[in-house]
């Protein structure tokens, strides 16, 4: 607990830490993977499917169809290979989802 002559701590500095700790979903890197994606997949993946959030290093990606989550299995080792500018924080595993229509 900080004592009150302390000066309070800056709103991007609360932000960043919940953002950090909140459910270990990393919310500050899922804009960067959402940029990064149209340049690491296919466009017809890019178009249908979208990188929702990363947590514990896994990319949850929702699909519209089985088709769709099957092609991004098959992809999952190069899509997870464009992260690579990301260092750390990149994703390391990959799981698809059926989006709801």
């Amino acid at each position: 607990m900080k004592r009150r002559d302390e000066p309070p701590a800056s709103l991007g500095e609360l932000l960043n830490t919940l953002a950090g700790r909140l459910r270990k979903v990393d919310l500050r890197v899922i804009d960067e993977v959402r940029a990064l994606w149209p340049s690491i997949v296919d466009p017809v993946i890019a178009e249908h499917c979208r990188p929702e959030f990363v947590k514990n290093g896994v990319l949850l990606v929702s699909v519209p169809s089985g088709a769709f989550a099957q092609r991004v299995q098959v992809d999952s080792v190069s899509i997870l290979e464009g992260f690579a500018p990301l260092g750390a924080r990149a994703p390391t595993s990959l799981r698809t989802v059926l989006s709801k229509p």
